[in-house]
């Protein structure tokens, strides 16, 4: 069987959302899901998972959330070569430059520890809306599909 993680990293609740509307697309396409926060989670958790999925907020203008940082630091050590990755987040377009980056800069820690990015990044204004659940479950969809499983 397929697995995956799915860790995520909120402050309003938007990111939990998030990840909760992506475990539960892989879940309806048979992957075992563990959905965990960031703060209470290993980065190496993601070694034992075929597909790894991060979902953090931006916070201020362009950091990277708190809690996450450890793990994003640890995240970049690790070695994922054959694992494929994916990563979605909430932020507030009212931040326009610095607009989500956090997505950006995890998809890249993913790319430094050699996992395959298994979908484009999700980045969603605010709360997930419907055509949000739609590019959410794309993703899920296109993260099974890479893992080929």
């Amino acid at each position: 069987m397929t697995t995956a993680h799915v860790v995520y990293a909120t402050i309003t609740g938007n990111n939990e959302d998030v990840a909760d509307i992506i475990a539960e697309k892989l879940e309806d396409l048979g992957v075992e899901v563990t959905e965990t926060e960031i703060s209470q989670t290993d980065a190496s958790a993601f070694e034992s998972v075929d597909i790894c999925v991060v979902c953090p907020y931006t916070y201020d203008e362009g950091s990277l959330p708190e809690e996450g940082l450890d793990f994003y630091d640890d995240l970049q050590e690790l070695d994922l070569t054959g694992k494929v990755f994916g990563v979605a987040g909430s932020g507030d377009v009212f931040y326009e430059e610095y607009y989500n980056v956090a997505v950006d800069k995890f998809a890249e820690a993913f790319k430094k520890a050699n996992a395959v990015q298994g979908s484009e990044p999700v980045k969603v204004n605010l709360e997930p809306e419907e055509d949000d659940i739609e590019k959410l479950d794309k993703l899920a969809e296109d993260l099974l599909a890479k893992a080929g499983k």
